[in-house]
């Protein structure tokens, strides 16, 4: 079993219910190094005074804050750690909210929650059970490694989910990011074509279907090259679509997207109907092989 990176107490009223957190995820991307072209010396980073170019121990590294003007405020370590959050071992749930009032965009990163013990199994099922059948989430703070985190407990039906969330001031404006955004598009032609194409290529999610190809081509890389091979890609840039002929992609999108579906659904057809000949099959040896057992067993 994981080892939990965090362990305390989800309140809400007047119930404790102990857990641990454990990561949910978990990244597959390989692991460079640097080196000097041409040699097989590698790269290494110092921490050097600027002014001077000598290198400087950590110990004798403090932080600043630039405020502006090239003038910096400097913090000593000790007077972070005065006003850091103590450690804290409780997830205090505020309150109770709708999932869907949250903006996915709050949401950062994802943990399990299970119970620590077996004592107190059942007050944790009672709240995983519990938010899933009100499709809500409790918004908790909590403290994990010196940092206090916003964070979302809700539940998947099987195990309580944790997403660590940023706060709404870390959300930035788009309007203030990005600048003009195009107005809306009207319920003209072009978007009833674009909401048919959706509704073309909507399907169910199916997660397992998506692969990371990057890494793996990554990983193909690197045992090619290992191996003395040489592997080469290409792939055409896609370009923008000219809007005067919209409609006309959008038309042979919705064509080709309708195709494709239909294609599909054939071959799904074509499998449920081998499964279930394979089963009658089945079901026909074992009549059989019945058939024959009660005959011998007469005889």
């Amino acid at each position: 079993m994981a080892r939990a990176i965090w362990s305390g107490y989800i309140n809400f009223g007047l119930v404790s219910v102990p857990v641990g957190l454990y990561s949910a995820t978990q990244e597959h991307e390989i692991d460079f190094h640097q080196f000097q072209k041409g040699t097989s010396d590698r790269i290494r980073y110092k921490r050097v005074n600027e002014r001077t170019g000598r290198e400087v121990p950590f110990e004798k590294i403090v932080k600043g804050h630039d405020v502006g003007g090239g003038e910096y405020v400097i913090v000593e370590p000790d007077e972070l750690d005065d006003i850091a959050p103590g450690k804290s071992r409780s997830l205090e749930i505020d309150t109770f909210v709708d999932l869907d009032e949250i903006d996915p965009m709050h949401f950062q990163k994802s943990y399990y929650l299970a119970p620590s013990d077996s004592e107190n199994a059942s007050s944790y099922a009672l709240l995983r059970d519990a938010l899933a059948k009100t499709n809500r989430a409790g918004i908790a703070k909590f403290v994990m490694r010196g940092k206090e985190y916003l964070a979302t407990i809700r539940s998947d039906g099987r195990v309580l989910v944790l997403e660590t969330m940023f706060f709404a001031d870390e959300i930035r404006d788009p309007d203030e990011e990005l600048g003009d955004l195009p107005r809306k598009s009207g319920a003209g032609r072009q978007l009833s074509m674009a909401v048919d194409l959706i509704e073309a290529m909507s399907g169910e999610w199916k997660p397992a279907a998506y692969k990371d190809t990057y890494t793996e081509r990554v990983k193909e890389l690197v045992k090619s090259k290992h191996q003395g091979k040489e592997v080469v890609y290409s792939e055409e840039e896609p370009q923008a679509t000219n809007p005067t002929d919209l409609v006309a992609a959008l038309r042979a999108s919705v064509e080709e997207a309708r195709k494709s579906r239909s294609s599909r659904a054939k071959k799904t057809a074509k499998k449920t109907a081998a499964k279930k000949t394979a089963a009658k099959k089945t079901a026909a040896k074992k009549t059989s092989a019945r058939k024959k057992t009660a005959k011998k067993t007469a005889a």
